[in-house]
C-alpha cells in the first residue's frame, strides 16, 4: 500500500485505522449481512450507530445536557442561512467578525434577512490577523454575534473566544472541530462541515443550546429549522448515514488515543515541526501574525509565483500532495489536521529544505 502525505484543505485525509476498521466491516456491518450504506436508517441497528456517534461526540466535546446535536447536511454553508433564519427573530440584527473568505460568505449571505453589521474585520491587512472585540463593540440588541474559529485559506485562528454577554455567540469551527478542547458553554451555536477533522464531505455538525429552539422565521424551510431536525433526533429525511458511521469511529479513535487533551498536545507538536522550521529561515515567508496561527492550516510562499508552482508540482512528484495554496491566496498551505502523522510534516520541513537549496532566489 502507498499512501502518500495529503495536505488538502479538505475533502481531508482519514486516519488510517479508521478506514482500515471501515474496511472491515463495508460490506457487512456486525452480524447485519449488509453494508452500513445499504441499511435503513430506521432499522434498530441504525439508530444504535447514530445514538452512539452522538454519545462519543458528547463526551469527546463535553457538551451539556442542554445542547442539541445535529447530524445535517448541506456542508457549512448552508448554515450561514440556517443562522439568520433560526436566529435573526429578535431585533432581526447580527454582528459578524469578518476574519477570512467563509466568515465574508456567511455575512453576506446573512445580509438578505435583516440588518447585518461588520463589527470588526482584518480584510486591512489581507486576513493575516484575528481582529479583537469586546463586549462594548458589539450592538447590545444583536440577535447573535458570529464568528469562523479558524480560517482555513489564510491560516489564521482566534486565539480567544469573543465575550458577547448574553448575546449568543455563533461560532463556525469547520476546520478546527475536535484538533483541541473547546468549552462549548462559551457558544450559543457551534457549525462545522465535516470534511476536514471528522468524516467524508456530506455530514455537517450543529450544536445548539435548547433555548435558541424553535424560533425559526415562519417561511424557514422544513430543512433548515434546527428545532424539526432536534425533535426527530435529526432523522427528519435520510441522515447522510454513512458519513456518520465514520465520524462515529473517528470520535472512538480520538477517545482511545486519549481525548481532546491528547489531540491537543498532538497537534501542537506537529505544528511546531512546520512553525519552527518557518521561523528559523529566510527562504519561505509565513505572512501569518505569530498569535494568530493557525494549528491546523499553515500557509507560506516564497514570494515568487513562479516558484511556488514549482514547489507544488515536485512536492506532488514525491508524494507531497495537495500543497498548494486557495486559488485567491496562491503560494503553498499545508492543511495538518488530526489525521497528518507527524512524519508527513517532517516529510515537508525536508523537501522544503531541499527545494530551498536547489533553487537559490535571484
Amino acid at each position: 500500500m502507498n499512501r502518500v502525505f495529503n495536505f488538502s484543505a479538505g475533502p481531508s485525509m482519514l486516519p488510517l485505522p479508521v478506514l482500515e476498521k471501515a474496511a472491515s466491516e463495508l460490506v457487512c456491518y456486525g452480524d447485519s449481512g449488509m453494508s452500513v450504506m445499504e441499511m435503513s436508517h430506521r432499522s434498530p441497528v441504525y439508530e444504535e450507530i447514530i445514538a452512539d456517534a452522538e454519545a462519543k461526540l458528547r463526551k469527546l466535546m463535553n457538551i451539556p445536557d442542554n445542547y442539541k446535536v445535529l447530524f445535517m447536511q448541506g456542508g457549512a454553508s448552508t448554515q450561514f442561512a440556517c443562522v439568520p433564519l433560526n436566529l435573526m427573530n429578535g431585533s432581526g440584527k447580527a454582528d459578524y467578525i469578518v476574519s477570512g473568505q467563509f466568515s465574508k460568505k456567511a455575512y453576506e449571505e446573512a445580509t438578505k434577512y435583516g440588518d447585518v453589521r461588520v463589527v470588526a474585520s482584518s480584510k486591512d491587512k489581507n486576513f493575516t490577523y484575528i481582529p479583537q472585540i469586546t463586549k462594548d463593540d458589539i450592538r447590545p440588541d444583536a440577535d447573535y454575534v458570529h464568528i469562523c474559529f479558524n480560517n482555513t485559506i489564510y491560516g489564521t485562528k482566534f486565539n480567544y473566544i469573543p465575550d458577547t454577554g448574553d448575546i449568543p455567540l455563533v461560532a463556525d469551527l469547520s476546520s478546527c472541530i475536535i484538533s483541541e478542547p473547546i468549552d462549548v458553554t462559551k457558544f450559543g451555536v457551534i457549525y462545522a462541515g465535516a470534511q476536514k477533522n471528522m468524516a467524508p464531505a456530506g455530514l455537517t455538525i450543529v450544536i445548539v443550546r435548547e433555548d435558541l429552539l424553535g424560533n425559526a422565521r415562519p417561511t424557514t424551510p422544513v430543512m433548515l429549522n434546527w428545532k424539526t431536525i432536534a425533535d426527530n433526533d435529526s432523522m427528519y429525511n435520510t441522515p447522510p448515514c454513512y458519513c456518520i458511521y465514520m465520524a462515529k469511529l473517528v470520535y472512538e479513535w480520538i477517545l482511545d488515543m486519549g481525548g481532546l487533551d491528547a489531540m491537543k498536545a498532538h497537534n501542537v507538536k506537529k505544528a511546531a515541526v512546520l512553525y519552527d522550521y518557518l521561523d528559523s529561515q529566510n527562504y519561505y515567508i509565513a505572512p501569518v501574525e505569530k498569535e494568530y496561527r493557525s494549528m491546523m492550516n499553515v500557509t507560506f510562499v516564497t514570494g515568487d509565483a513562479d516558484l511556488d508552482k514549482k514547489f507544488a508540482k515536485e512536492a506532488d512528484a514525491v508524494g507531497i500532495k495537495n500543497i498548494k495554496g486557495h486559488r485567491s491566496v496562491g503560494g503553498m498551505r499545508a492543511s495538518i489536521y488530526n489525521a497528518m502523522p507527524i512524519e508527513g510534516v517532517e516529510a515537508l520541513v525536508k523537501f522544503m529544505q531541499e527545494f530551498a537549496a536547489n533553487n537559490p532566489k535571484a
